[in-house]
C-alpha cells in the first residue's frame, strides 16, 4: 500500500509538480495528497523571517494535525535592487495574499528607474518535510535571472510572466511546467527532498 504524503498546499499545480518529480526519479509507493484531501485543520499565519522558517511551521502543522508525514514549501522572489525584498512577502506584496497582478504592477513601479544590468533577481523556495515522530528536513532551490520591463507568456503563476531566468531569453511564464519543472527553484528544493521522501517508502 503506498504511504501517503501530505502536501501543505491546495495548488494542484504543486501537487502535481512534486508528483512529477517522484515519477521522474523512479519513486514509487507514495501517494501525494493535499490539504483538500485531509479534513480541516488551523493553520497558522506565515509569521518567520525566513523562507525556511515558515516552510517548517506549516509541515510541523500538518504532520502534527494529520499524522501523516507533510511537505510544506515557502517561496518567493528576491530582487537584488530592493535589498532581498519581496523575500517572505512575495505572495502579499501589493497588500492582499495572491493578487499576482497587482504585485506584478507594484514590483514594477519599484523597479521604474532601475537599469537592466541591475535588474537581478532569484526565485527561493525553501521546502519542509516533517515525519511525525520522526526526523525534519529543510532543504532550499534557488534559481538566479532578472526582472523583465513588462510581463510576458500566459503559463505559470505569481511573478513568473516578469522572471527571466539567467541565460534565457524568455520568461518563467513562457516556459512548458516539464521545462519550469526541470530548472526552478521550487524544482530544484524538491529534487533535494527525493532521497528523504524515497526513504519513506523502505
Amino acid at each position: 500500500m503506498a504511504r501517503r504524503v501530505l502536501v501543505a498546499s491546495r495548488n494542484a499545480k504543486k501537487l502535481n509538480e512534486l508528483r512529477r518529480i517522484l515519477d521522474d526519479a523512479g519513486i514509487a509507493g507514495i501517494e501525494i495528497i493535499g490539504l483538500d484531501d485531509v479534513p480541516a485543520y488551523d493553520e497558522a499565519p506565515e509569521t518567520g523571517a525566513t523562507f525556511e522558517e515558515n516552510a517548517l511551521a506549516k509541515a510541523r502543522d500538518g504532520a502534527a494535525a494529520t499524522g501523516l508525514a507533510c511537505v510544506a514549501d515557502d517561496s518567493g522572489i528576491s530582487v537584488d535592487a530592493l535589498n532581498g525584498m519581496p523575500g517572505v512577502l512575495s505572495a502579499r506584496w501589493a497588500g492582499r495574499h495572491g493578487a499576482d497582478e497587482a504585485n506584478n504592477v507594484l514590483l514594477l513601479a519599484q523597479l521604474g528607474d532601475v537599469p537592466d544590468e541591475r535588474r537581478g533577481a532569484q526565485f527561493v523556495s525553501a521546502c519542509a518535510l516533517v515525519v511525525p515522530g520522526g526526523a525534519e528536513t529543510v532543504v532550499r532551490g534557488e534559481w538566479p535571472g532578472a526582472i523583465a520591463r513588462k510581463p510576458v507568456g500566459e503559463g505559470g503563476f505569481g511573478y513568473d510572466p516578469l522572471f527571466v531566468p539567467d541565460g534565457g531569453e524568455v520568461s518563467a511564464a513562457q516556459l512548458t511546467p516539464a521545462e519550469k519543472n526541470a530548472v526552478s527553484h521550487r524544482g530544484r528544493a524538491l529534487t533535494r527532498l527525493v532521497p528523504v521522501l524515497a526513504a519513506l517508502t523502505d
